[in-house]
């Protein structure tokens, strides 16, 4: 399974791209990494800081084990080599944001090796555009503080809240080599994240978000000089900076120039990265391992619980909604969040006909929430209230379209679906005196298209179908109208 190939055309031919993400994802714990700390997003500026936090003398980290643990069970999410032996580094730089003048990270000895994710361009034939991106690595680090520039005119202010705070570095390897690939690497690792529940995956509030490495070459040739563009904070700019900065670095070499090892920014006003500072290699920031912190040693009971914690993750939940029957495209949609699968888990437990259930969530219910700007938490409808609608469907007293009118009156007002086929008389009749009087009615107000009909044009049989229909309001059953129809225009 390959994804198809990506090329830049250039004024020299064509080149390939090269890309590598560096997620930062927020652990989901109530503390930091290394202090009782809380973690509330958007908390009042430095209303969130231990003294290990600011970085006070004598101050010691210890190690949250719950974030070691979300950090682990990720690792398993997608088959990587879990380390039992693994150790804290200090990364040293100086940053007003950084109190202690250095980060605790992972370099030479992370707590989580090699692993993939398995990611697809094509969401109605998922397996035939699928392709296997490898992961290098997931470490754990503590995150530095944010500096604030708009309170004051001639000042900046540090806000510590965000210090110390658990990050997962998920590093991809250079298996990426489009837009379309990095995006759906992205959200594939959102959806694990948000599955395991090991972070939240809100890329708007800064929880999770990417370093994309971009390098250019001609096929065939080595790989080339990359550029890192930091702290991208959507699916969509990750993608329009793999685009943007693949055809400046083609213009620039086409030119005569070279690429610089370096770290940009992205400016999603102009769509257009720009650079920062030259970028630094692993010896500029003097790693050494943290004296403060003993190694980290797993034992089997603590992987074996952690494994234990896991959930049925997108790939298993896609290939069992599939093995009910539901088409790859429809599951690929139902397990693409890990709310969508849960409700869409929740009706199959009713009693609901995949098939029918699948087909009827991705689009009369989805197309209603995104019509009405609700997430599926918000839904006015339960997974049971759902059923009972479908139900009534698959038992004849609902047509399609009298399913279409009940389903809008159970969104406006939060009545179940029998009471409101009860209080408006939307039941589906198969009364076959009844229609057929109705059908006379229609052909006689139409002999010339009766006389057409029978002159050879058949495609007009759906406009008798639709005329009988809105005469008796939708309430006919559909099959009985097509075959009475078929006999009286025959």
């Amino acid at each position: 399974m390959v994804v198809s190939e990506y090329l830049i055309r250039g004024n020299t031919g064509d080149w390939e791209v090269v890309v590598g993400l560096e997620v930062h994802a927020q652990v989901t714990s109530n503390a930091k990494l290394f202090s009782g700390a809380a973690t509330t997003f958007g908390a009042e500026p430095n209303t969130q800081v231990s003294l290990v936090d600011a970085a006070m003398p004598g101050m010691l980290p210890v190690p949250n084990r719950e974030c070691i643990r979300q950090a682990v069970r990720t690792g398993m999410a997608i088959d990587a080599q879990i380390n039992k032996w693994s150790r804290f580094d200090r990364k040293n730089y100086f940053y007003a944001d950084l109190p202690q003048g250095y980060q605790i990270s992972q370099l030479y000895h992370p707590l989580v090796g090699e692993g993939s994710i398995d990611i697809s361009l094509d969401e109605k034939n998922p397996d035939a555009s699928g392709k296997r991106i490898g992961v290098e690595r997931i470490h754990v680090e503590q995150d530095a503080g944010k500096l604030m520039h708009d309170q004051h005119p001639t000042r900046s202010y540090v806000d510590l809240n965000r210090s110390g705070v658990a990050l997962m570095e998920i590093v991809s390897k250079p298996d990426l080599a489009s837009p379309a690939e990095a995006g759906a690497y992205l959200r594939k690792l959102r959806a694990i994240l948000r599955y395991v529940g090991s972070c939240d995956g809100n890329m708007e509030e800064g929880s999770m978000r990417a370093d994309v490495n971009v390098s250019v070459r001609k096929p065939g040739d080595p790989l080339g000089t990359r550029t890192e563009t930091k702290n991208v904070n959507s699916v969509r700019f990750v993608m329009a900076v793999v685009e943007q900065e693949a055809k400046r670095q083609i213009e620039v070499i086409e030119d005569g120039g070279r690429i610089v090892q370096e770290t940009r920014l992205y400016d999603p006003d102009r769509n257009e990265t720009r650079s920062m500072r030259s970028k630094e290699d692993a010896h500029d920031y003097r790693y050494f391992p943290d004296p403060d912190l003993l190694p980290l040693e797993l034992d089997d009971a603590f992987l074996d619980e952690c494994r234990a914690s896991l959930p049925e993750l997108p790939d298993a939940k896609r290939a069992r909604y599939e093995a009910l029957g539901v088409t790859p495209y429809h599951a690929a949609v139902l397990t693409a969040e890990v709310e969508h699968a849960r409700w869409f888990d929740s009706l199959l437990a009713t009693g609901a006909k995949p098939v029918a259930a699948a087909n009827w969530v991705t689009s009369e219910f989805f197309g209603a929430l995104n019509r009405l700007g609700k997430d599926i938490g918000s839904s006015p409808i339960t997974p049971d209230g759902a059923a009972e609608l479908l139900a009534l469907v698959a038992d004849g007293t609902l047509s399609g379209s009298l399913a279409k009118q009940v389903f809008e009156i159970m969104l406006e007002t939060g009545q179940g679906a029998a009471a409101v086929v009860e209080e408006r008389g939307l039941k589906q009749t198969s009364d076959t005196g009844e229609i057929e009087k109705v059908i006379a009615e229609v052909m006689a107000a139409n002999e010339d298209k009766v006389a057409d009909y029978r002159g050879g044009k058949d495609k007009l049989f759906g406009f008798f179908v639709g005329q009988t229909m809105k005469a008796m309001g939708g309430k006919a059953n559909p099959g009985v109208v097509n075959d009475l129809l078929k006999t009286a225009l025959g």
